[in-house]
């Protein structure tokens, strides 16, 4: 993505069925459970940078020993150095203890994260500042074991201040601005009311249906509890991606599937989705449970998960990706008038590689078809050198952009800064015709434009193209996302930037101030979530139109060459991805009453210059 924006969180959870010697005896270390751990995280380091944390809950310790440990940093290399933390741990031991690596026993009693339940964070911060604080897992401790609970999560909820006023909380402000610490405050009240009926029995099943039923969001949350129960639950909508794996010596789950299959070298038929609105349940005698915990909703899967966001080592993913480009085959022939003898295909950025792939596949078949009339039509009347003409051609690939080596931006002002910007990317010269060849070039996705503008096109026409063509394998971003991506700000969107354009060309900027009253009207109605009201500022125009329009604007007075935008359609993006259909942030059609409520706020803190989030 051209346009870097804020992915989602990163979530791991191992839980050792076996005691720890069992793995010792087994696998050579007892370590088996930190190790996978470490790998699962690792497998997920695309999901978070801005920090990292485990925690770990021990099994049958003794009365008057801790049982749950917990470490968090923030910042460059976060996974890295919590398990750094842990390596001088067991380092400092040695110098004591020789041979306790050879004492499992030994080591759970000494070592903070030797337990058998463990779960593991990645962040990305969408709510809260970026600091360790902010850092999952969280902890609420308990003099009572069973009331003790650790979690973490890949999520946003947007009723946050409903759910601290539903169990009457008073948290501090920095709890109150994550939304980790509504859930964990609201799971705990009712682990606490549940411990208070039955301690002897805790029924987490039913601490999670009263808990979570009024969570608005998209959620994928695990939890350790004190008495050593311990859940993963996804939300009923199954916005946010889960995976589970379980035999009888663990169970396991992530973010991603293939972080499974590689870290505990498991067939992709034995790692199973978490079913929207279910749960795993792992009770402190290993006992494992998949039970609903929601009411059945649509299935509304972040489509952005398969676009962009999840890595394509994951075969449907990469399978996906290629159809996002080559659905796109058609649209690309018809701008180019059919035209491949001079017309260059290239990527932007290497993510974008796999989409890349599917337009070549879907341009070379339109080729293909081309050859095998022209052969059919001459047949035996054709000579070699025509044969050998047509079996020749290809689409044109070139390797058209290198990014270099970070580069710090130390100049202030902001023509300098922009002139520095360009060159982020090295271009291949030599590989275009002068004002002939048109360029092609594929991005994931477009959401501001920045970076194409004062970059990227303005790097390409250096290359003296006749025209660029930008193809977005996403359709337009037009409304903000509240379920764990960080796009919340209208002005940021250069589609809700064209449309208000197209209203100014067109004298109808009264629909804004029209669009605005509803929002105020509902707001004091106390019904901003009822409908999206920013829809409409949309409805005067096609898409391509408002591809036409960001295409004038994305190009700058200093570029030469014509610049066009084509981007995906609704349908391409449904027939490529048909599992996953959430698609809240192209269409403003939310899964939730609190998305409606958040794109509303949006556009009232886009008019009245406000610069915060809409949740």
């Amino acid at each position: 993505m051209s346009d870097a924006i804020r992915h989602e969180c990163g979530l791991a959870y191992i839980r050792l069925k076996k005691p720890i010697a069992y793995y010792h005896r087994k696998y050579g270390t007892a370590f088996y459970g930190l190790n996978k751990l470490y790998l699962l995280m690792e497998k997920q380091h695309n999901r978070g940078q801005d920090g990292a944390g485990i925690a770990a809950v021990k099994m049958d310790v003794a009365p008057g020993n801790q049982f749950m440990h917990r470490l968090r940093l923030s910042g460059a290399n976060a996974i890295k150095r919590v398990f750094n933390e842990v390596q001088k741990e067991t380092a400092e031991l040695e110098k004591m203890y020789p041979n306790i690596r050879n004492h499992p026993g030994l080591l759970k009693g000494y070592m903070r994260f030797m337990g058998e339940a463990l779960i593991g964070h990645l962040r990305y911060g969408t709510q809260g500042r970026n600091n360790e604080v902010f850092c999952h897992p969280f902890v609420k401790a308990d003099i009572n074991p069973n009331r003790n609970l650790i979690m973490a999560g890949n999520f946003n909820l947007v009723n946050t201040d409903e759910l601290f006023n539903q169990i009457n909380a008073h948290p501090s402000d920095e709890i109150r601005e994550s939304d980790l610490g509504a859930m964990i405050e609201v799971i705990q009240h009712y682990l606490s009311k549940a411990d208070e009926k039955n301690p002897e029995h805790l029924d987490i099943e039913q601490v999670l249906k009263d808990a979570t039923v009024n969570f608005d969001g998209g959620f994928v949350c695990g939890g350790l509890v004190g008495n050593g129960d311990s859940f993963v639950l996804r939300d009923a909508n199954g916005i946010r991606p889960a995976y589970f794996y379980q035999d009888d010596e663990v169970v396991v789950a992530a973010s991603e599937r293939p972080a499974i299959m590689t870290a505990f070298n498991v067939p992709y038929e034995e790692v199973h989705e978490l079913q929207p609105g279910h749960a795993i349940i792992t009770k402190a005698d290993g006992t494992f449970s998949n039970p609903r915990i929601l009411p059945e909703r649509e299935k509304t899967a972040c489509s952005f998960e398969r676009i962009y966001f999840s890595r394509g080592s994951d075969k449907d993913i990469y399978r996906e990706r290629m159809e996002l480009g080559r659905t796109l085959a058609r649209r690309v022939l018809r701008a180019v008038d059919n035209d491949l003898k001079n017309t260059i295909v290239s990527f932007i950025p290497n993510t974008a590689e796999t989409a890349f792939y599917g337009l070549i596949k879907g341009l070379e078949d339109y080729l293909n078809d081309i050859k095998l009339d022209r052969i059919r039509t001459k047949g035996k009347e054709m000579t070699d050198e025509e044969m050998l003409e047509i079996i020749s051609r290809r689409v044109r690939i070139e390797k058209i952009a290198i990014k270099d080596v970070k580069m710090r931006t130390f100049i202030t002002e902001d023509a300098a800064r922009d002139e520095m910007v360009q060159h982020v990317y090295d271009i291949t010269y030599g590989t275009v015709t002068d004002n002939v060849d048109t360029l092609v070039v594929i991005d994931d996705s477009i959401v501001r434009g920045t970076t194409l503008k004062e970059s990227i096109i303005k790097m390409l026409d250096r290359l003296k193209p006749k025209r660029i063509i930008i193809v977005s394998s996403a359709p337009q971003i037009r409304y903000p996302d509240c379920y764990g991506i960080d796009m919340s700000k209208m002005g940021d969107f250069i589609a809700f930037r064209a449309a208000v354009e197209l209203l100014k060309d067109r004298g109808e900027e009264e629909l804004l101030n029209t669009v605005y009253n509803k929002c105020i009207e509902a707001e004091k109605a106390g019904t901003l979530d009822s409908e999206n009201f920013v829809q409409q500022v949309y409805d005067p125009f096609s898409p391509d139109e408002i591809s036409k329009k960001i295409g004038e604007m994305l190009r700058h007075k200093e570029v030469n060459a014509e610049v066009d935008i084509i981007y995906q359609s609704i349908g391409g993006l449904q027939e490529a991805c048909p599992h996953n259909t959430g698609d809240w942030y192209f269409t403003g059609n939310y899964p939730t009453k609190g998305g409606n409520r958040v794109a509303n706020k949006a556009f009232m803190n886009y008019v009245n210059k406000k610069t915060g989030r809409g949740y």
